[in-house]
């Protein structure tokens, strides 16, 4: 079956929300609605997918500032990792940077580290990647990796957030990220995609492996 990623930038600070369609059952997950809802939702409504699953990457407000809008159309759960399902309730939540927060809403799905998400005759594996936020994850689907902002294109997270750490970061992205095949191509969460070889090689943030 036939797997396409649709990117739509949405918000101030155009955060990237992703939809994983398989084109032949119409089925869909959204990854990061962080803002612009109807945006979102109009283009699901005329492509006429059913939306199984909201996952957000991570708790910051750019991320999920339209789950609860999307989740009251779409019926479709949100899921987000278990130590970081509180952000969804932190009002202070970067809230000095948007006007209009929107709303987070309330988790139905706590995740965990390797926990395997059904989809579309696939799974979703769910990568705990800590070092932006606490409970940062990264979503990899066959050859798909959703980084939300764990890994950019030759460049990484901001580490100087509240409870941020470059260290587990840096030890996030090449412990479970840079062992992937080269070829898998990395969605981030703000920004261009990218390929996990292409940051093996270029990113300067990243220890090189030894020859």
């Amino acid at each position: 079956m036939a797997k396409t990623v649709y990117r739509i930038p949405v918000g101030e600070l155009a955060a990237n929300c992703y939809l994983l369609v398989d084109e032949d059952s119409k089925k869909a997950i959204v990854i990061d609605p962080g803002a612009e809802a109807e945006k979102i939702l109009s283009f699901i409504k005329e492509k006429e997918w059913k939306v199984e699953l909201i996952i957000n990457t991570h708790g910051h407000w750019d991320h999920v500032g339209a789950n609860a809008a999307v989740k009251k159309a779409t019926g479709a759960p949100v899921a987000i990792y278990e130590t970081e399902a509180a952000m969804l309730h932190d009002k202070s939540n970067l809230s000095s940077l948007f006007q209009d927060k929107g709303d987070g809403g309330e988790a139905d799905i706590l995740l965990k580290d390797g926990q395997m998400l059904p989809f579309a005759g696939g799974t979703v594996k769910v990568l705990h990647t800590p070092g932006h936020t606490p409970g940062g994850i990264c979503l990899l689907y066959d050859k798909l990796l959703f980084s939300g902002d764990t890994l950019f294109q030759a460049s990484v997270g901001r580490t100087d957030f509240s409870n941020g750490s470059f260290e587990d970061l840096v030890d996030g992205i090449e412990k479970k990220l840079l062992v992937l095949d080269d070829d898998v191509i990395v969605y981030p969460g703000h920004g261009p995609q990218t390929y996990i070889g292409f940051e093996k090689s270029y990113n300067p943030y990243l220890r090189k492996p030894q020859k």
